[in-house]
């Protein structure tokens, strides 16, 4: 027995509906409450006893975001079957409320770009957009949000209290048209708090009017500035709307030496980004981008990262100075002398000394890291054992002292000159950037080379936790933090969430 051209049609249709359907992760009930219909109906379309109608299919093309498939097969199956004879008749005209509340508009494609530059970031997203429904539209909520600490709420928000967000300094900027017809938007403030800001961009001007009318398309854009002292390190879009591609934008000088990755929010869970981000460096600047098709409603994407490069703004200078009511460890670690990320000094090479000629040099800077270290004492318990180098007291020099136990280790013009190849990760905290820890792969055990006073060499053997404290300081002697032996996925974690949910190396 031969099938007709219209039933391979309604079959190619129904195995769109449920192929999308499994995708989705929803069961036929919950699709037809979503779709606002009778919870056996989506059964019987995809069991074909049942003709799906216009109406069905675009609320499922709606509702599951299908990049246009379903509504395709449908309209290649409906053409077939009223091709057949002139006495059949089309559905009647689809109501008014074919699309479930708040899905009249869909986004064809969305481009999210950040831009940082001159201590600020500048956000430009491109929306084009299709009128799916039945009434014209004549506004556009935009939401616009900052989380200076997104892992640390209570200080993000004790931070954009002391530092709101403003609308002067975001210079809101949109616009309606393509590039070579565009038309101003005006807007109207929904929301204005510290630190979120909801917007209708209209479709209207001093000129008059441009409604967005139903079957008709358009593109808007609208630009924001935000400073580096309220933006946080993440760039996150979430979908609110049935959307076919979106691709999300990062531009980075170069110098920073930018890390970026990527974290998919749904209702389920939290989990790295499906697809790899590409890096474009023209002249310099760094562009990574990232992009998906069909999301999910509701799904958020997150991109992150950290910087680097020597010059790169530090995040932890514009900290709030207190936390839970005490001072933040970095402002009482500065107060005493420590030298903060964000320093050259930090970055810099230390000069080795000419021993025996400069050992009295070398006893003056070991006897002021001796110092520094009983003041620390009386700040924290570095149960743990803890390490300075003399760059961190702004002394270029190459002088480090560790302690792990009672005596202290004294390190002069030291070099590692051999290592193990087992390795282990472990958090690791930093006295010129004690605010956050981050997770550091090193080798279990190191062979220093290193001076004494009278200039003879010596080499010692280093194992486990010592050898990680010397690692860690001869690192500082050559200009580098452990945050440049990071992984690429790996990010810094607030020191608060650190002792709560972590706290396996101080």
């Amino acid at each position: 027995m031969t099938t007709s051209p219209v039933e391979r049609a309604a079959d190619q249709f129904v195995t769109a509906l449920a192929h999308w359907r499994v995708e989705r992760g929803m069961s036929k009930k919950q699709l037809a409450a979503r779709m606002g219909f009778d919870p056996s109906y989506v059964s019987h379309v995809e069991g074909r006893r049942h003709k799906p109608t216009e109406d069905f299919a675009r609320r499922a093309e709606a509702v599951l975001g299908a990049g246009g498939i379903i509504w395709q097969r449908f309209q290649e199956y409906d053409e077939l079957r009223h091709a057949r004879g002139t006495t059949l008749h089309r559905d009647p005209p689809v109501p008014v409320q074919w699309l479930p509340p708040g899905t009249g508009l869909i986004i064809e494609q969305e481009v999210a770009e950040l831009r940082y530059e001159d201590g600020s970031y500048r956000c430009r997203v491109r929306r084009n957009l299709y009128n799916a429904g039945a009434e014209p539209v004549t506004r556009y909520l935009v939401k616009i949000a900052v989380d200076r600490y997104p892992h640390d709420p209570s200080g993000s928000n004790r931070h954009h209290r002391d530092h709101p967000l403003t609308f002067e300094e975001m210079a809101l900027t949109a616009v309606a048209g393509e590039a070579d017809a565009t038309e101003a938007m005006q807007w109207q403030v929904k929301l204005d708090r510290d630190a979120a800001k909801e917007v209708w961009l209209l479709f209207a001007n001093e000129k008059g009017q441009f409604p967005l009318y139903p079957g008709e398309r358009t593109v808007i854009e609208y630009a924001y500035t935000v400073g580096i002292e309220k933006w946080g390190q993440w760039f996150q879009r979430a979908i609110r709307l049935p959307t076919r591609r979106l691709t999300v934008r990062l531009d980075f000088p170069t110098g920073f030496d930018p890390q970026v990755w990527g974290v998919e929010t749904s209702l389920a869970a939290e989990v790295p980004v499906r697809t790899p981000l590409e890096r474009l460096d023209s002249h310099d600047r760094a562009i990574f981008e990232w992009s998906t098709e069909s999301p999910q409603l509701n799904a958020r994407y997150r991109l992150e990262w950290r910087f680097r490069g020597v010059g790169a703004p530090s995040y932890a200078e514009f900290a709030p100075a207190r936390l839970n009511g005490r001072p933040r460890a970095s402002r009482q670690l500065r107060g005493i002398g420590i030298v903060q990320r964000g320093s050259d000094l930090l970055r810099q090479r230390a000069r080795h000394f000419q021993l025996p000629r400069e050992g009295a040099s070398a006893r003056e800077a070991v006897n002021a890291l001796l110092a520094a270290l009983g003041r620390l004492a009386e700040l924290h318990d570095f149960d743990h054992g803890v390490g300075l180098s003399a760059p961190q007291l702004g002394r270029s020099v190459a002088a480090a002292v560790v302690r792990l136990g009672s005596a202290p280790l004294i390190l002069l013009n030291p070099r590692v000159v051999g290592e193990s190849t087992e390795r282990d990760e472990q958090y690791e905290g930093c006295l010129s950037f004690f605010d956050y820890r981050g997770l550091v792969r090193r080798p279990v055990r190191i062979e220093v080379e290193h001076a004494r006073y009278d200039g003879a060499r010596v080499i010692t053997s280093f194992d486990g936790a010592m050898a990680r404290l010397v690692g860690h300081e001869i690192d500082h002697l050559e200009g580098r933090l452990y945050v440049d032996r990071m992984d690429a996925e790996s990010h810094l974690v607030p020191v608060a969430v650190y002792q709560q949910t972590i706290k396996s190396y101080p």
